[in-house]
């Protein structure tokens, strides 16, 4: 199976949608502690999902342009609206803090229209991806030229997105995922690293899953 590089990081992408729209729908936003947690989590998918983007714009459009270049011009249209639509969900924000009492229902509503449509055009924009860009990106580049990507983007990160990244993979991904992340972080990465991503997973996932993970783990290190 080819390598896919949009795979691991959609999920977590996604997880956090999926998450983050039932939270909106469950704030009482006339309790000041629920309503800065919403804020707070909305503020985290806007400013993770345009790390995303810029990442993209650096990193995988500029190879597929090589070959494929009116690809690459429509989905910089997309990342445009994109930037639009996150706009629009901080202006929501905005004017959801400063609204007082009396109006703070009717921002709140705003804000979950906004956040949906935000929610709906990237779930189909990273779907675009994985069915297009991947297929371009087999065609023309080796697995491990696209390996050679993913290790730069990686290494681009920040602290803050590199570890808010993995929390939300780690709650995205499935036990049998899980277990080969961490194996493979366990194999190429320094001992730090392994360490950071196996208190990531204790932490983020439950109790029972984490316990199937740690078992599948120790068992595939003990078969090595």
């Amino acid at each position: 199976m080819r390598i896919n590089i949009f795979h691991q990081i959609h999920k977590g992408l996604r997880a956090l949608l999926y998450e983050s729209s039932l939270l909106l729908q469950q704030t009482d936003f006339s309790d000041e502690q629920e309503m800065q947690i919403a804020i707070s989590r909305v503020t985290m998918v806007a400013d993770l999902f345009n790390d995303h983007a810029h990442q993209e714009d650096k990193f995988i459009l500029p190879v597929i342009r090589k070959h494929e270049p009116s690809i690459v011009d429509a989905f910089e249209r997309e990342h445009a609206m994109d930037t639009k639509l996150t706009r629009a969900l901080k202006n929501s924000l905005q004017a959801l803090q400063m609204a007082s009492p009396m109006v703070r229902p009717e921002m709140a509503n705003v804000l979950y229209k906004t956040f949906v449509q935000f929610m709906v055009f990237n779930l189909e924009h990273m779907s675009k991806e994985e069915n297009i860009l991947n297929k371009i990106l087999w065609r023309y580049y080796s697995d491990e030229e696209i390996l050679a990507i993913q290790k730069d983007i990686l290494a681009s990160l920040t602290p803050w997105s590199a570890t808010n990244g993995s929390r939300w993979m780690m709650r995205g991904l499935n036990n049998a995922e899980i277990v080969s992340w961490l194996k493979s972080v366990e194999e190429s990465a320094p001992e730090a690293a392994f360490q950071k991503l196996f208190a990531i997973a204790e932490r983020e996932l439950p109790e029972r899953r984490f316990s199937h993970v740690l078992e599948s783990f120790t068992e595939e290190v003990m078969l090595a």
